[in-house]
């Protein structure tokens, strides 16, 4: 068994330190109230079982709790009082420096739960290792100054989450759509360099990923391009070969038919989107950005949003080379043709591509194949979204999610028309709803009373959030706010203005309704009457975003928390709060946002119909997905899956697995064991357990994790039963 240690490293967990430390105690009280010892012992030994059944490497605090329980269940009061003495004053040693230790820590890669907080950043290399040092710095200077002790005690103790306080000291938001069309078609400035309108497509796709990098570089939650505003490109693509070819044929002194011309101008043009796109493909993975990892970019891909036939028609081409690519993978250090984390891809349907007979079938069909192998595009139904997107005029929206799942709130702008792309998301803050829960014991009348009370908390967070980013000038990230990524403001202009009236969202995270409602009545959300409060709670989280937002002109939003080391986190406070309470924190995680718990059997059809009715009540962000064995030889069945998504659900994907032992050669699944009471991912094929040597891809909550997950996330994907 191991024992996660303060400053985040592993050690193996050793029995006779408690003995040492409980003797410590028992030596400084008078004699005659000292425990035996064989007390000691058993103490110690009952302590080791406690761990035992965590499931999970237990830190030194749980273990210095669990001894202080202890010494007090043997009535040996004077000893426990000394003990939780010396505990305090080592307590406050320590807070005389709370950042040493855990950045030494993680120059030495030997902290595990920084090793394990991103499964899209290698902890190892100097950038992320740069970036997780930074980020200490600002989560002291975050607790110690910038956010009230109450909200940070609350983080802490896992009651709310706040999201991303390594970022918090700078003035820098969580997500956003890019404007990509106005930077390709206006011209934009990067590093002070001024990049004016491409004259090809595979420039323009060069410039593209240029933007990504910087973007991401300059805010830390995900970003979102669409292919639409690439698609222009083709055609200037198009007409710049066909004066090269005519150029060419008159220099021979050739003559060759239009016929023939169209078809070698097609071919060469063909021959340039794949180049292009090449270009993002590769330069996405292979980027790194300022905080250590490949660029957080999801690629849009919707017919609907084309301005005419012919730009459809080019965009049509452009989806097609993106999907073939996906579908090939890209090749790892051995060669070998791997699933690849980004750029993540969300492939709308619609009439024109939703029916056998429908024009663009094929690309569905396409997408399909992809998905079948890659775990990617991810799906959004046009016929859902409009119903569910609606702005003040009446009309509905299609437009696509900021990185993973966070969605912006319908907007028209003073000019009565709508507007998606240069807009932005200030942070997230997440509630925690299975304390709320257990916090009740069971007393509805308490549960509400206490749930006003968290939305009071998390207001405040929210407000904290906002307020960082009141005042900040365009000039801390020129690319975002001065040169059409989001805005084109003047220098030394503030972006005040961009906070309020519905251009950007304040997220209110939840977590947890699964076990919540089990926690309050002891029924799954999935019976009659879990559903009825599971709602409940959802319409009762929309209120208070509401109200807010009535009363601030701010659009607060309320967002299905993707929880990828939160949950973990959260689980982990919650035994220590409430012990193991069966059905409820009885795992090493709890479960996202509305999710039906990843144990409980349901067929696929039925899971999504019946999270589509919460995933409305999400307007800022939710995805629902799938759990499928290998799907690559059953593509009908995807098929199934997609034209159900399209009459039933917003926003859905697939999960399946891709994986790749270095060792063996094995293409299959790699599996999770125990292994000296951790989840270690293992091939089952010739037994390596070397996560340097094996490539694993997996669904984390929206997005494709790579470089491994925390231990409560690895059970929980353990856990994962099939929907199909």
């Amino acid at each position: 068994m191991k024992i996660i240690k303060r400053n985040g490293s592993e050690a193996e967990f050793d029995i006779q330190k408690i003995i040492t430390a409980i003797s410590k105690a028992n030596v400084t009280v008078d004699e005659g109230v000292r425990m035996t010892p064989k007390q000691v012992k058993r103490i110690a030994e009952s302590v080791v079982l406690s761990c035992e059944q965590l499931g999970r490497s237990p830190s030194v605090e749980e273990v210095q709790d669990m001894v202080e329980h202890q010494i007090m269940a043997h009535g040996a009061f004077e000893v426990a009082k000394s003990y939780i003495t010396y505990r305090y004053t080592r307590s406050l040693v320590r807070q005389s420096n709370t950042t040493d230790d855990k950045i030494l820590s993680l120059i030495e890669c030997n902290n595990e739960e920084a090793k394990q907080e991103n499964s899209n950043k290698n902890p190892v290399i100097n950038s992320t290792q740069r970036d997780y040092m930074a980020g200490e710095v600002s989560k002291d200077i975050t607790n110690r100054i910038l956010l009230p002790k109450d909200i940070v005690d609350a983080h802490n103790e896992g009651i709310i989450h706040f999201h991303d306080a390594d970022y918090f000291a700078q003035h820098m938001h969580n997500c956003d759509l890019v404007n990509l069309e106005d930077m390709l078609q206006n011209g934009t400035v990067i590093t002070g360099t001024l990049i004016e309108r491409p004259h090809s497509f595979s420039t323009a796709c060069n410039i593209a990923t240029q933007i990504i990098a910087q973007v991401a570089s300059n805010q830390y939650g995900g970003q979102s391009i669409s292919l639409t505003h690439l698609a222009p490109f083709v055609q200037v693509s198009r007409e710049k070969i066909q004066k090269d070819v005519d150029a060419e044929f008159e220099s021979l002194g050739i003559k060759i038919s239009d016929e023939d011309k169209k078809k070698l101008v097609e071919k060469r043009l063909r021959a340039e989107i794949k180049r292009g796109v090449q270009t993002i493909q590769y330069q996405v993975v292979t980027l790194l950005t300022t905080n250590g990892q490949a660029p957080f970019v999801t690629v849009f891909m919707y017919l609907g949003e084309a301005k005419d036939e012919r730009e459809r028609a080019d965009l049509a081409l452009i989806i097609e080379e993106v999907l073939e690519q996906r579908y090939k993978g890209v090749k790892n250090e051995k060669g070998v043709w791997v699933t690849p984390a980004f750029p993540k891809l969300i492939y709308v349907l619609e009439e024109d591509n939703i029916h056998e007979d429908s024009k663009y079938w094929y690309l569905t069909k396409l997408a399909a194949k992809c998905t079948a192998k890659r775990m990617v595009p991810d799906y959004i139904s046009e016929k859902i979204m409009l119903q569910n997107k609606i702005d003040k005029n009446g009309e509905g929206h299609c437009y696509t999610c900021m990185g993973c799942r966070s969605f912006l709130t319908p907007y028209v702008d003073e000019n009565g028309k709508p507007k998606y792309y240069g807009r932005f998301n200030q942070g997230v803050v997440t509630v925690n709803l299975v304390d709320i829960g257990l916090s009740a014991d069971k007393d509805l009348d308490k549960f509400w009373k206490i749930f006003d009370e968290r939305m009071e908390l998390c207001h405040r967070a929210l407000q904290c959030r906002h307020e960082r980013l009141t005042g900040t000038l365009s000039d801390a990230a020129p690319i975002l706010w001065q040169y059409g990524a989001l805005l084109r403001l003047k220098k030394g202009e503030k972006i005040d203005k961009y906070l309020h009236g519905g251009y950007s969202t304040l997220s209110l995270g939840y977590a947890g309704l699964w076990e919540c409602v089990y926690s309050l009545i002891g029924k799954k959300l999935t019976e009659p009457e879990g559903e009825e409060l599971g709602l409940a709670i959802m319409r009762k989280l929309n209120e208070y975003t509401a109200k807010w937002k009535k009363a601030e002109n701010i659009d607060y939003s309320l967002y299905g928390t993707p929880l990828e080391s939160t949950t973990y986190k959260f689980a982990k406070c919650l035994q220590q709060r409430f012990g193991i309470v069966p059905g409820v924190t009885d795992k090493s995680y709890i479960t996202n946002s509305y999710h039906i718990h990843v144990t409980e059997p349901i067929d696929a059809f039925e899971k999504l119909r019946f999270e589509a009715k919460f995933q409305a009540l999400s307007p800022g962000g939710a995805i629902s997905y799938v759990e499928v064995p290998d799907m690559q030889h059953n593509l009908e069945a995807v098929l199934s899956v997609m034209k159900f998504i399209y009459d039933h659900i917003m926003y859905a994907e697939l999960n399946t697995k891709s994986d790749y032992c270095q060792v063996c050669g094995f293409d299959g699944e790699i599996e999770i064991c125990e292994d000296d009471g951790k989840l270690v991912w293992t091939c089952p094929k010739c037994g390596n357990k070397d996560q340097d040597k094996m490539n694993v891809a997996r669904r984390t909550c929206g997005y494709i994790g790579t470089q491994f997950w925390n231990q409560g996330r690895t059970q929980e994907i353990k856990d994962r039963v099939l929907h199909l």
